[in-house]
């Protein structure tokens, strides 16, 4: 039918070309005439060409107009909090995710919603206030991944048709951008399924691929896989044929991603055992007298658990730990340890205390010894045939991290509970709880700057103040400068827990501690507290479920002594005044000197990051005055790494 309606448009152009050469009355008015008609054609198209090169870009949160998707991204990133370019790459976006990102954000700006946190605000004006930095989101759901979003939001919308172009520029090709690939192997331990668009059986819809040249190419529908895409149309016939999209590329559409992501998680992990090489980090974690201590405790101090046993220990480092297990009468102990430098120095030193197993010593003759160190990663055991599935009595592990779960080593610990433990297994630690309270000014740097040997420098502590509130700090806080009470954040039971939550939301409510001076009379209005942030740590359980003859607790509280794990510390952008019981004025902001909170509400969501074994932390904070009203903070986000 395309054909046959070309042919009558050519038909009818050359019964009016006739009729205009038969209406001529010479050859000089035919040639003026097709000279001003050439010239109407070559503006217009002129006009059409310029347009296409430039065309208008509308921001999309505001009404800004740009000539460029990277000035108009630049923009969004700067002013508005969206980075587009870092989001397509922490959520490995193909060409189909980023379409329908764009039309989705345009969605809920047009009704003032926030397209990161979903919150809805009263006007245009107050949702520009409250945009923020993107949270993290589910790597198995992303909001905008709905097949209602591959129709444009608005009407010749150009950006639409001109957001993939900078990828051409790009180093390399941004379908195995590490980040991503990595994002979505990990994303393979929680068995999440993040497989392409279209994977569904209802008919997937068409959709319009920009060319090359900036136009609209062809029409495409999908089968159930993107690579299947097939052409339907040619809508912009490019030197007679069809000029795809990033045609270069497709071969790298090809490439079966989680073979390359399994490259970069090893090349990523390779880099951090290695950074465990340094005997100055084994020194540290040796010389923690608090952590050493407790798990010395929870191995020797429990025969009836550890003697005969056959442990198994992830992640050995210099092998103590197993050192500990042999001695306390264990069987076998099968001492895993990824870093090659270090596997090799555990063996050294368990062949030196007589301790290796099937071992020869200096002098030649055979040791007898219950420890044998295994070199590689606890996932890739499965070679290892004299290791078998479920044989373990006892799993040992020290694989906590700064702030609990920085570093991710927890996932690996799992994994060998369901692969190598057996059922009714022992596991040490067995438990871990996460703990929160708000600091106070003596927690920061403040009181410092305020006299450097008789100098004002507070300008400095009020910036550093302020750069505090952006990124995590790992320090240890005098108990002396908590100023609310203690909650519990989150705990984990080790023996039944799976993977995934380790990606937590918790609540809690946080009120002034009641310190009141002896001499304060009674009656009178207690001293307004200002909290500065939250500082989080945690314990972990060695438990009479399995260390029946000597529970022990390895803390890292502020309320206990230091260990090298310190704690983790989340500034606020601004203090909040507390008192525990002030009416304050009702016309004033709840929070200020005025109008003092009684609770403060956090809402705290721990994830694991995109970027591997780093996480990150979003803080939502609400103020309750004593007559009850509210007043909310813009939520801050984290990212520990």
């Amino acid at each position: 039918m395309a054909t046959h309606h070309v042919e009558e448009e050519d038909k009818q152009n050359d019964a009016q070309v006739n009729a205009l050469r038969h209406s001529s009355d010479s050859d000089d008015e035919e040639e003026e005439y097709e000279d001003q008609n050439w010239d109407d054609w070559k503006d217009e198209d002129d006009a059409v060409e310029e347009q296409g090169l430039n065309p208008q870009l509308q921001c999309l949160f505001c009404d800004s107009p740009y000539g460029s998707c990277s000035s108009l991204f630049e923009h969004c990133s700067s002013a508005h909090f969206f980075d587009f370019y870092g989001i397509k790459k922490a959520y490995n976006l193909d060409f189909y995710k980023c379409f329908k990102l764009i039309n989705y954000v345009r969605s809920q700006v047009a009704v003032n919603k926030c397209w990161s946190c979903g919150m809805i605000c009263m006007s245009k004006e107050e949702l520009q206030k409250h945009l923020h930095k993107a949270v993290s989101f589910d790597l198995s759901s992303f909001p905008w991944d709905d097949d209602r979003y591959l129709n444009p939001f608005l009407q010749d919308d150009s950006l639409l048709y001109s957001f993939g172009e900078d990828d051409e520029d790009e180093e390399g090709d941004i379908m195995i951008d590490d980040t991503k690939e990595l994002a979505s192997y990990m994303s393979q331990f929680e068995h999440i399924d993040i497989q392409v668009e279209g994977a569904s059986d209802r008919c997937a819809p068409e959709l319009i691929i920009p060319c090359e040249n900036g136009g609209k190419g062809a029409v495409l529908s999908f089968d159930k896989d993107l690579n299947a895409a097939k052409p339907l149309a040619n809508t912009n016939n490019v030197a007679g044929g069809l000029s795809p999209y990033r045609s270069r590329k497709n071969e790298a559409f090809t490439v079966p991603s989680t073979n390359i992501a399994t490259n970069e998680i090893r090349k990523i992990n390779k880099s951090y055992f290695s950074s465990y090489s340094s005997f100055g980090i084994h020194r540290d974690m040796i010389s923690d007298k608090v952590r050493t201590d407790a798990y010395r405790q929870a191995i020797s101090e429990n025969p009836s658990l550890l003697r005969n046993a056959v442990v198994m220990d992830v992640g050995c480092g210099t092998g103590i730990l197993s050192l500990f297990a042999a001695q306390a009468g264990a069987s076998r102990v099968i001492a895993v340890e990824a870093s090659d430098k270090m596997a090799a120095v555990a063996t050294q030193i368990v062949k030196d205390n007589s301790l290796l197993r099937n071992g020869i010593s200096s002098d030649g003759s055979q040791q007898d010894g219950v420890i044998e160190v295994v070199q590689g990663m606890v996932e890739e055991l499965d070679n290892a045939d004299h290791i078998q599935p479920q044989s373990m009595d006892v799993l040992l592990s020290e694989w906590m991290g700064y702030c609990l779960l920085y570093e991710s080593m927890l996932t690996s610990v799992l994994f060998a509970r369901d692969k190598w433990l057996k059922p009714g297994g022992a596991i040490l630690p067995d438990t871990a709880t996460m703990f929160v309270a708000g600091f106070g000014r003596g927690a920061t740097s403040i009181p410092f700057w305020e006299n450097v040997y008789g100098f004002n420098m507070s300008c400095i502590g009020q910036e550093v103040v302020e750069d505090a509130a952006r990124v995590p700090i790992v320090d240890v806080i005098d108990n002396c400068n908590i100023v609310t009470t203690t909650k519990v954040l989150q705990n984990f039971d080790l023996v039944t827990m799976q993977p995934k939550q380790m990606d937590f939301t918790a609540e809690v409510e946080l009120e002034p501690k009641l310190v009141v001076p002896l001499n304060n009379p009674t009656g009178s209005k207690l001293e307004i507290t200002w909290c500065y942030g939250l500082v989080l740590w945690f314990e972990t359980g060695f438990t009479e479920r399995f260390c029946r003859e000597k529970p022990v607790v390895l803390s890292t509280s502020p309320y206990d002594p230091s260990t090298h794990w310190s704690q983790t510390i989340l500034t606020f952008r601004e203090p909040i005044a507390m008192a525990s019981n002030s009416g304050g004025d009702k016309l004033a902001e709840v929070g200020t000197n005025d109008c003092p909170a009684v609770k403060i509400q956090s809402r705290i969501s721990i994830v694991r990051a995109s970027q591997h074994r780093s996480i990150d932390i979003s803080m939502e904070l609400t103020g309750i005055g004593s007559d009850r009203r509210k007043r909310n903070w813009p939520a801050q986000f984290f990212n520990l790494n």
